[in-house]
């Protein structure tokens, strides 16, 4: 039986997570992860920076954003101390701040200030918001009906089939394109989608191994010869981006902290289902003592990073879920992969020509690899929620969950009405589905079986 089980792993995963991969297959798993993450991690800064009106300054946050992001995704990877998972956890600027980042800083213009002002404030606030992560990351470990395969299942396949929306977004052309749907933006969407299919089902490891790339760079020649990719704004990126601490000053404001603060609870929840999704695909337990403490680390470390983050000028980080999708397709799971990626990320940030270059993919290329990873998260979340034992209060928590997560998402006008504050949190697919999941699970009585079970395993527990 034994045997079966770990010729399953063995398909499953050509490196897992303590192996070794000889470099030149690293690179590439490391740059397929890259590839991923990239639009993701930059995406952030410049939303906040064209809305905010920062102007000059959005080049240099790019840059801050993606080295923070390399120094972030290696302290997961390493594990230094009691911080890191010891997983491929990629750091990347979250969206789950775009709502209060943009508050702290119509706070500051409001207050007449400029765009230095403007920064001073958000990367103030968010400095002091990171230790509520981290405090928090402590006390996970004793919310065992908190973080439990039901709440983190439901939270997961809602990050997943959120993130859905984006990819499928991008393969048709991207937010607001003028040729939104065109049968070029889909054709070439669907070749890089059929592209990384075909290759991921090859026996070849490299190939399976480099389906991502491959994809990518068929969807990229393919777009060169159709008139969809212009490098002319690429040679006018400055040649070098050197961090700074505290380059635009340090402020603060209770009105602009409070969102900010809120949004790092809901993060350290939505770093533990992605933690815990990164174990399910990475073949790690997802119960017991050391998953726990696996997850209070990755957390711990979420919340170091952003302190990170906010000191070197770029917006609060968290752990990537598209990177878990890369897992599963590329089946490498080695944490040393994650040292690549860091590397990667931090040479891009450095030399702002190179992610320039990157940033020229076109997005149905994009989406057609994005679209595929994405739903993998989803798949995952469902994997996890299909190894509990469902029952009856089980299965009104998913559906509860699901439909109050899901459907703020398809009716985004919902909260128009209510406070900003309101918005803020309750806006986002994740936080709203995985509050509903948490509140549900703490006020909704357990069936008398769930409670007969769990008492049989800790008499079990104690005579062993």
């Amino acid at each position: 039986m034994s045997s079966d089980n770990e010729t399953a792993v063995s398909k499953d995963l050509i490196y897992q997570l303590h192996d070794r991969p000889p470099a030149a297959q690293a690179f590439f798993a490391g740059l397929q992860h890259v590839l991923a993450c990239f639009v993701g991690i930059i995406t952030p800064t410049l939303i906040i920076g064209g809305v905010l009106g920062l102007g000059e300054h959005i080049p240099y946050l790019i840059s801050m954003a993606l080295i923070v992001s390399g120094v972030g995704t290696f302290i997961q990877a390493k594990k230094i101390g009691p911080v890191g998972a010891g997983m491929i956890c990629v750091q990347g600027t979250s969206f789950a701040f775009l709502g209060s980042v943009l508050a702290a800083g119509f706070i500051a213009k409001g207050q007449g200030g400029g765009p230095e002002e403007i920064l001073s404030l958000i990367f103030g606030v968010c400095f002091l918001g990171a230790f509520i992560e981290i405090f928090l990351s402590q006390v996970l470990i004793k919310m065992k009906k908190i973080i439990t395969p039901l709440v983190t299942g439901i939270v997961i396949t809602i990050i997943g089939i959120s993130l859905i929306k984006i990819g499928m977004t991008d393969l048709a052309g991207g937010f607001k394109a003028s040729d939104f749907g065109s049968m070029q933006n889909l054709s070439l969407g669907a070749i890089v989608l059929l592209t990384i299919i075909v290759l991921n089902r090859s026996t070849n490891p490299w190939l399976r191994l480099s389906a991502i790339v491959i994809g990518l760079i068929v969807g990229m020649v393919i777009a060169i010869f159709m008139g969809k990719v212009d490098f002319s704004s690429v040679l006018s990126q400055p040649s070098i981006s050197v961090p700074m601490p505290f380059k635009y000053g340090f402020s603060f404001d209770w009105v602009a902290f409070l969102p900010v603060a809120i949004i790092y609870f809901i993060t350290a929840i939505e770093s533990a289902g992605d933690i815990t999704a990164n174990c399910a695909v990475s073949q790690q337990p997802i119960k017991g003592d050391s998953y726990l403490k696996r997850v209070r680390s990755g957390v711990l470390a979420d919340g170091v990073n952003s302190l990170i983050a906010a000191t070197f000028n770029t917006f609060p980080n968290t752990t990537f879920s598209q990177n878990n999708g890369v897992i599963q397709l590329t089946g490498v799971a080695s944490r040393y992969i994650g040292f690549y990626i860091a590397a990667i990320l931090v040479v891009l940030g450095l030399f702002p020509i190179l992610g320039a270059v990157l940033q020229q993919i076109p997005k149905p290329v994009l989406g057609g690899a994005t679209l595929v990873m994405f739903g993998t998260v989803a798949a995952a979340g469902i994997k996890i929620l299909a190894s509990d034992e469902l029952n009856r209060r089980k299965l009104l928590i998913m559906a509860v969950s699901f439909g109050v997560g899901l459907g703020v998402t398809m009716v985004p006008d919902l909260l128009q009405h209510a406070p900003k504050l309101v918005q803020n949190i309750f806006g986002s697919a994740v936080t709203s589905g995985g509050l509903t999941a948490i509140l549900l699970s703490l006020l909704l009585p357990e069936e008398r079986s769930e409670t007969v079970a769990k008492v049989d395993k800790a008499a079990q527990h104690s005579a062993a």
